[in-house]
């Protein structure tokens, strides 16, 4: 049962450094928390692959207004150098103002040493407009 809670420990401390390098407007590093070929999977359009794109995307959101990423981790399994996560995300903006929020799915791999994002989908809670 240690190795699942170091598992569960080690990606919610990735899930922080996520977090708070996202306010801190850090797209760049945003990237480089994912893998190399890693892919984020956004809700209304195609693959966003590899880091550049990856960083593009994320620095897209910051434009939009988006100050704030919130991570809570539901569920966390490992599977030796991978392990994946369900979860919750919250968006905001200015003054704390929700933008989004919805579910995700990560699967993360172990580089180095290190967790890293490689497939992370997100799909919106919030109703479709009208």
């Amino acid at each position: 049962m240690t190795d699942s809670i170091d598992v569960y420990d080690a990606i919610v401390a990735a899930d922080e450094k996520f977090m708070s390098t996202f306010s801190q407007g850090d797209a760049q590093g945003i990237a480089a928390l994912y893998t190399e070929k890693g892919q984020f999977l956004p809700p209304n359009g195609d693959f966003v692959m590899g880091r550049e794109a990856i960083q593009a995307t994320f620095q897209a959101f910051m434009d939009m207004g988006i100050k704030v990423i919130k991570l809570e981790a539901l569920e966390v399994e490992g599977y030796g150098d991978t392990a994946s996560e369900v979860g919750r995300y919250i968006l905001e903006g200015e003054g704390g103002k929700v933008l989004d929020k919805g579910k995700f799915l990560v699967i993360w791999k172990k580089e180095v040493g290190q967790w890293k994002l490689h497939r992370d989908m997100i799909n919106t809670s919030m109703p479709a407009p009208e």
